[in-house]
């Protein structure tokens, strides 16, 4: 690897765990717990259509085990590796069939955190109970989905100059 990728995703990486903090700081309660927007998965729908996959997977998975064992718990790292990794397969799948803009493959991945997130708790918990939650989660995930899809569309159009310019520079 490049010594410019390596710095670009050193680089999305610590945007991505500085977005989960700034998100861990807001204090808003919407009376639905574990509801959050997913700041964070701004870097990662960017990185999507800008980095390669392994790259963005890396990105994805980096930030969720050193938010987890910054602000969260072994069991907060379950949920968040759930969604985080039933989220990134749908989105990946959903961008490379070239029917989706970005804005629908974010609203896919929010939606598909939540369900990942929620199989586990189901199956943590062993209830079916938590399935009534979903309506909310579905909800959550779509309106988290297109704000975060909104920002890295504008953000992929602004950076693409900079990422063209990393893709291009030739091994030294």
């Amino acid at each position: 690897m490049r010594t410019s990728r390596i710095a670009l995703t050193g680089m999305m990486v610590a945007v991505a765990f500085v977005l989960s903090y700034v998100e861990a700081m807001i204090p808003i309660q919407i009376g639905i717990p574990g509801i959050k927007i997913g700041l964070s998965n701004i870097v990662v729908v960017l990185c999507l259509y800008e980095c390669s996959i392994k790259e963005t997977f890396g990105i994805a998975m980096i930030r969720i085990l050193l938010v987890g064992f910054t602000f969260g718990s072994l069991s907060t790292m379950l949920y968040s590796f759930a969604g985080g990794i039933l989220s990134f397969v749908i989105m990946v799948f959903l961008k490379k069939t070239k029917h989706f803009s970005v804005y629908g493959v974010s609203i896919a991945g929010g939606v598909c955190h939540n369900i990942g997130q929620i199989i586990v708790a189901v199956l943590v918990l062993q209830t079916d109970l938590l399935f009534y939650y979903f309506p909310f989660l579905l909800l959550a995930g779509s309106l988290a989905g297109m704000a975060i899809g909104f920002v890295a569309a504008m953000l992929t159009k602004r950076l693409d100059s900079v990422f063209k310019q990393i893709r291009s520079e030739k091994h030294i």
